[in-house]
């Protein structure tokens, strides 16, 4: 475990990643070697709550959730990943010579846009509000079914809401479950994550988003037909369980899944440096690989990351919209990024 000076220096600098966020409310959440240690803080009044106990949207993150739960249905038998996603929704159809699979949708090489048809246009009245839910699950599948794919799948990779969504209800539809009801049962429930919902609650259980502003209050993201891309809310505490399960997953009734989602399925850009398993992002450092996920609602944002080689993990969550520029996201990859360099110094 780190010594008391090394959790002296690491809050310090976890205050100073708070403070540079200019956010109302920002949580940086770290575990090293199981050891954990919270700072919170923001330009907003401290509200009732803790803020570590509060639930953030974490936006796309959502998709390491996505990941994980194909990869334990995978694991388990109950699906194989190579399914024809058209004939999960829409059995007496044809999967022809080159369907879009599962496997496909979960890595963005469905050849699909990274919104539906129509989206625009649907959401543009509530732009600033919840365009999302102006575009349900019916529509979305819908719109998959007489989408043909500008590339053959499987053949390029281009990052989509969409593909991810479509796959969440492919699955509910093969297995004949809804989609929050399996990621309950296979994610949620076994990690333990008691302080993840997929709904907001309400004050005093949900942290408030921001607009751009960090002033203007932004109701709570309702994700519509986009639940598997987006729709997870989730603890900073809860967070780092499900981050410290993917460091450790010995002895998790998950475990199999766990490691599955480490391994490397695609690369690309020159060098092929950048690789991809079925939920993370990899990007190698001097000591290991390091594997992570970033998302943003209307109103708050989100980064989880781990290192394996360093037993290192990060939740960060900030009660604020993305803007150009903003410090958020790029200071919680370099801050995770820098500690794990100090580890290795240390050591």
């Amino acid at each position: 475990a780190p010594a008391p000076a090394d959790d002296a220096a690491l809050r310090e600098r976890l205050a100073e990643a708070v403070a540079a966020c200019d956010a109302p409310d920002v949580v940086f959440a770290v575990s090293r070697h199981g050891r954990r240690t919270l700072v919170g803080g923001g330009t907003a009044p401290p509200p009732d709550t803790p803020r570590e106990d509060l639930r953030y949207e974490i936006g796309s993150a959502t998709k390491t959730f996505t990941g994980l739960l194909l990869a334990r249905l995978v694991r388990r038998g109950a699906l194989t990943g190579g399914e024809a996603a058209a004939t999960c929704l829409d059995p007496g159809r044809p999967a022809g010579p080159h369907p879009v699979t599962l496997a496909h949708l979960l890595t963005h090489t469905a050849g699909l846009p990274a919104l539906p048809a129509g989206f625009l246009r649907s959401g543009l009245p509530a732009w600033r509000t919840n365009p999302y839910a102006r575009y349900p699950a019916e529509r979305l599948t819908d719109a998959f079914l007489h989408h043909r794919p500008r590339h053959r799948p499987g053949t390029r990779w281009h990052y989509s809401n969409y593909g991810v969504s479509v796959l969440g209800h492919a699955v509910a539809a093969a297995l004949g479950t809804p989609w929050e009801d399996l990621l309950t049962r296979q994610v949620l429930e076994p990690l333990g994550l008691g302080g993840t919902a997929l709904r907001a609650e309400g004050p005093g259980t949900d942290a408030v988003g921001h607009g751009k502003d960090g002033r203007t209050l932004v109701p709570p993201f309702d994700a519509g037909g986009f639940q598997a891309a987006g729709a997870v809310r989730s603890t900073p505490h809860d967070l780092l369980t499900f981050l410290e399960a993917h460091l450790d997953p010995a002895g998790s009734p998950a475990a199999g899944a766990l490691g599955a989602v480490r391994v490397p399925v695609l690369r690309r850009g020159l060098g092929h440096r950048h690789v991809h398993t079925v939920a993370w992002f990899r990007h190698p450092t001097d000591g290991g690989p390091m594997y992570f996920h970033s998302g943003a609602t209307l109103g708050q944002q989100a980064f989880l990351g781990f290192r394996p080689d360093t037993g290192t993990a990060l939740a960060a969550v900030c009660g604020r919209r993305f803007r150009a520029g903003d410090p958020f996201i790029a200071g919680a990859y370099a801050f995770l990024a820098q500690t794990q360099q100090t580890q290795q110094t240390q050591r």
